[in-house]
């Protein structure tokens, strides 16, 4: 296959609906454009297109190309220099700038997505279009409304959409979905998921203009025009609010998709969330926006699901990293692959029950999904996505719409002890690295009740507003897909 190299240049609106009418065409019967050759043998080679290279973007590539049966034959960056550091690595492979290019190459069967968050609905959305499978990073979407049109693409289009939320794949999540179903540690009333990772200041970069080899103006996409600096491109976009969601939208939605599973539940009833962003000094700059310690708790009627967030983590051993999930049932608490009964401070194994067995690649998986057509074979299918991804959207909707309180553990936050001891961790954490609690401010979001069913808040036009954003032409996500 001839190599190509490809500047930016813009799909015409004309071309990209001639090729997406044709591509729902084929979705409509149930074809992709290689679709002939998958059903007629297994054996049929699989061509993937990456697009979003540096940091995951590189694992997806090496997940791909050691699958058998599996190419990767696209390679797709904003960045050019990026872009040509992957594609040296790959003899043949085609590569793209825009990501609309690459959708017109009728060769390519599955688009993976490792882009920033703002990003991944969109190119879902317009990968299931042209008749694309998709494997999309976590979160699946930037906002609620964004989920479940990928949702709605998928199904209109019969795509195979995977998500990026590798404990799907495991074990020990499906054996906990299990026990909580059989009942046997009684009810489970708290769901938690931990989050602590270090997320320190990211400091402050002026405002320049963006290097040559970005094209900067691609990479805002569906977001609001703006200046560029070097806080954006390439990480710490997760800690501003038009490209990320926080760490509860980054490494979180891991945790919260398996506190979600063990709940066997939808979408919550309400949601609260306090925290705040805080640096470890008075006078040191932080661009960042999105909070480095919260606690967002969500209520599904009888059980709750409590997430802690914090980033101020690593060099105090009381307050150590901590990517986890525990499980408080009436009968004591599941961590790990141990119970410990009420009252008891050694574990002992968990208790056996029926349950499918399952550890596998979900690279693998998504690739034998395309193969079989069977949507309900994916680890983690775009609904799964969709509602761990919202449920970090509506933690952070409260964060968001918070007012200042005394830096305190607020007395009609809540009732429960367990939500009470997340709190005052929290508040200890932010003190530990120097915080002055006499001169700290303690955000505190309001109580928004939710309608699962409808997918919005009652009574609350501003929570609304948060559910879906302005998107700016021609990168909107569509009312209708």
């Amino acid at each position: 296959m001839k190599t190509t190299s490809l500047p930016h240049i813009s799909l015409s609106r004309r071309s990209f609906l001639k090729t997406s009418l044709a591509a729902s065409a084929s979705a409509a019967l149930g074809l992709s454009p290689r679709a002939w050759s998958q059903a007629s043998g297994a054996n049929a080679d699989i061509r993937v297109g990456v697009v979003g290279l540096n940091g995951r973007g590189g694992s997806h590539v090496s997940e791909f190309a050691k699958l058998k049966g599996v190419r990767v034959a696209a390679l797709c960056d904003v960045d050019l220099r990026v872009l040509e550091g992957r594609a040296a690595k790959l003899e043949g492979v085609h590569k793209y700038q825009d990501v609309r290019r690459l959708l017109e190459n009728k060769d390519i069967d599955a688009l993976s997505i490792a882009t920033t968050n703002h990003w991944h609905s969109l190119m879902t959305i317009w990968a299931c279009q042209a008749g694309k499978d998709v494997y999309v990073e976590k979160p699946c979407s930037h906002n609620v409304f964004e989920g479940r049109q990928c949702v709605a693409a998928a199904r209109k289009y019969q795509r195979m959409v995977q998500h990026g939320t590798q404990q799907r794949g495991g074990d020990l999540g499906t054996r906990i979905a299990a026990i909580a179903r059989s009942g046997q540690y009684g009810r489970l009333l708290v769901s938690k998921g931990y989050c602590c990772k270090p997320r320190w200041s990211i400091g402050a970069k002026p405002v320049q203009d963006p290097p040559a080899h970005l094209d900067f103006d691609l990479w805002l996409g569906p977001a609001p025009r703006q200046p560029y600096h070097a806080n954006l491109v390439h990480y710490n976009w997760h800690w501003f609010w038009d490209f990320g969601n926080g760490d509860m939208g980054n490494q979180g939605v891991h945790e919260m998709d398996v506190a979600r599973w063990a709940l066997d539940a939808t979408l919550p009833r309400s949601v609260v969330s306090l925290g705040g962003r805080y640096v470890d000094g008075p006078n040191f700059k932080d661009q960042g926006q999105t909070p480095n310690q919260l606690v967002s708790v969500f209520d599904f009627g009888g059980s709750l699901l409590l997430f802690e967030t914090r980033g101020l983590v690593g060099r105090n051993p009381k307050y150590p990293n901590q990517v986890a999930n525990e499980f408080y049932f009436e009968a004591g608490v599941v961590r790990g692959d141990r119970f410990f009964p009420k009252g008891k401070t050694e574990g002992e194994p968990l208790v056996i029950v029926d349950y499918p067995r399952r550890s596998v690649n979900i690279f693998e998986n998504f690739i034998q999904c395309m193969r079989t057509r069977k949507q309900q074979d994916l680890c983690a299918d775009i609904l799964e996505a969709h509602l761990s991804s919202a449920l970090c959207h509506l933690g952070n909707a409260s964060y968001r719409l918070a007012q200042e309180r005394p830096f305190a553990k607020p007395q009609d936050f809540t009732d429960s002890d367990i939500v009470g001891t997340s709190i005052m961790t929290l508040l200890e954490n932010t003190q530990a690295i120097g915080v002055d609690p006499a001169k700290a401010t303690l955000w505190v979001g309001p109580k928004l009740n939710f309608n699962p069913i409808k997918e919005r808040f009652r009574g609350n036009p501003e929570a609304n507003r948060l559910l879906t954003r302005e998107y700016r032409p021609p990168f909107v996500v569509p009312p209708n897909v």
